[in-house]
């Protein structure tokens, strides 16, 4: 028998649990417990354009971290990513939905970078403790923001009304200007890779098209991974101008 299934592929379930957006919750919530355990673990996992360079994984870890000793922060995240992955999954399916959400968060890793700056020479601890550079991030916001994108773009292709959303995006953009501490250029990070790897899948809904899905999002991870690079490459160059500028 075949089964119903969805206009993006996925099988139609009555009553199914969304499965990866739990395990999300779940290893989240682990996590931030060991965060609040163990320091060292929490400085192993976050991200910072810095570390990251040599440490490529904190790009995709720093996702599933959060602050530790701030509930707020896990709770808020974590009450978006149930509300979206109840509407996605399903509709998307489990392994879609998974890649949408790690690529976001890969996404949202790379934006900060991108709109980071290496520290201006010569370092003072004031022109340390400020850069973004060295400053570490960390929070699911970034791929909730790609889920945030995605919802908007599969909502349009099915004639849904996102409204909504469009008012909570309006809100966290400003509050990322205005509240100290909020990583918005990770929120736009994820933003635009979930509207991308959502239109990937709008564009290849239909049967013989989606064979072209995994080469088409992996093309948006060979995107992400070259700008990273270029960017990497640009501040070293950036940043030995100005030291044989101070070079006697």
């Amino acid at each position: 028998m075949r089964m119903p299934r969805t206009q993006f592929g996925a099988t139609v379930t009555s009553g199914g649990r969304p499965v990866v957006t739990l395990t999300i919750v779940v290893i989240c919530v682990v996590v931030w417990l060991l965060q609040n355990v163990s320091s060292t673990f929490s400085n192993a996992m976050e991200f910072s354009p810095l570390a990251a360079r040599s440490e490529p994984w904190r790009f995709l870890t720093s996702a599933f971290e959060h602050s530790p000793g701030s509930p707020l922060h896990i709770m808020f995240n974590m009450y978006a990513l149930w509300v979206l992955g109840q509407y996605l999954e399903p509709l998307l399916g489990r392994l879609r939905f998974a890649i949408l959400y790690l690529v976001s968060a890969l996404g949202g890793s790379v934006g900060y970078l991108l709109l980071a700056s290496p520290p201006a020479l010569p370092l003072t601890q004031a022109g340390i403790n400020h850069s973004s550079w060295l400053v570490p991030m960390v929070g699911a916001s970034g791929a909730v923001f790609g889920l945030f994108g995605a919802l908007i773009v599969l909502n349009r292709h099915l004639g849904r009304s996102s409204g909504p959303m469009f008012g909570v995006l309006a809100i966290n953009a400003v509050l990322g200007f205005v509240v100290p501490g909020i990583a918005w250029q990770a929120h736009l990070g994820g933003l635009l890779t979930g509207v991308a790897v959502a239109g990937i899948i709008t564009a290849t809904a239909p049967q013989n098209r989606r064979k072209l899905q995994l080469p088409a999002v992996a093309a948006v991870l060979v995107f992400l991974a070259v700008a990273a690079f270029a960017k990497y490459a640009i501040s070293d160059d950036a940043m030995l101008r100005s030291i044989a500028g101070l070079a006697p």
